[in-house]
C-alpha cells in the first residue's frame, strides 16, 4: 500500500513538472529551431508580437512602440560580420529616402549587442535604426530563431567570425535573414525569408510591396 502511494504521488509530481514545462514553453513562444530550413516565421496578416530591444546607446525599447509611431519595415539580419548582411545593408541605404517619403520607417533587428551596432553605422552610412536583439526574445516569437550546431561554429571560427563576441552571450543562436512590412497596429503586410543565407529579398519586391501596403 505505501509502496502505491509513493508511486501515485510520484506520478503527480511528473504531471505537475510536465504542467509548468508546458507554461513555460507557452510562454517563450515559438520554440528555438535545430536548422534555418525548420523555422515557421510569422505569416501575412498575423500580428507582431511586441518585445524589448536595445538601441545603440544602450536605450531599452518596445518594438510594438516604435511601429505604432509609423508603418515600417523590419529586417532581421544575422550580424555586422555577415558579408551577405553587409551587402544587403548597403542596399537598404539605398531605398531609404523613397520608404521614408512613403511614411515608413526602417528598422534593423540584429543579436548583436549594442556596442557592435555603430560600426555597422559607420560602414554603410547608415541613417535607419539599427536595434539589439542579443536575447534573441524576439527574433524567437517571429519564429525565426536556430541554433547552430558545434560544427558550424567552428567554421565561423575559422573565418575569424566569434558569435559570442559579437552577441555577448554563448546562446549560439542566430535568426534566419527575413523582412517583414507591419502598419501602424502590428500587422502583418509582407513576410519575405530565405533559409539560405545569401539570398535576400529584392529591394524592388520590398518597395512594391511597401507601396501595397499602403492602399
Amino acid at each position: 500500500m505505501l509502496k502505491c502511494r509513493v508511486l501515485i504521488l510520484t506520478g503527480l509530481f511528473m504531471v505537475g513538472v510536465g504542467m509548468v514545462e508546458t507554461t513555460m514553453a507557452d510562454s517563450m513562444g515559438k520554440p528555438v529551431y535545430d536548422s534555418p530550413r525548420e523555422v515557421q516565421p510569422l505569416v501575412k496578416g498575423e500580428s507582431i508580437p511586441n518585445g524589448e530591444l536595445t538601441t545603440l546607446k544602450g536605450k531599452k525599447v518596445e518594438l510594438k512602440t516604435l511601429v505604432s509611431q509609423k508603418p515600417s519595415i523590419l529586417i532581421f539580419y544575422r550580424g555586422g560580420w555577415c558579408p551577405y548582411c553587409n551587402l544587403q545593408m548597403g542596399q537598404l541605404v539605398k531605398i531609404e529616402p523613397d520608404l521614408m517619403k512613403m511614411g515608413y520607417q526602417l528598422l534593423a533587428i540584429t543579436p548583436d549587442k549594442p556596442g557592435s551596432l555603430r560600426e555597422s553605422l559607420k560602414k554603410h552610412g547608415i541613417n535607419y535604426t539599427l536595434l539589439s536583439d542579443r536575447t534573441m526574445g524576439l527574433t524567437r516569437q517571429f519564429g525565426l530563431a536556430y541554433r547552430l550546431d558545434p560544427q558550424t561554429l567552428e567554421k565561423m571560427k575559422g573565418f575569424g567570425v566569434d558569435l559570442e563576441k559579437s552577441t555577448g552571450n554563448a546562446l549560439h543562436e542566430l535568426p534566419v535573414p527575413a523582412a517583414f512590412v507591419v502598419d501602424t497596429k502590428g500587422t502583418i503586410h509582407f513576410v519575405y525569408y530565405n533559409a539560405d543565407i545569401k539570398v535576400r529579398v529584392n529591394p524592388d519586391d520590398l518597395m512594391k510591396a511597401a507601396k501595397e501596403a499602403l492602399k
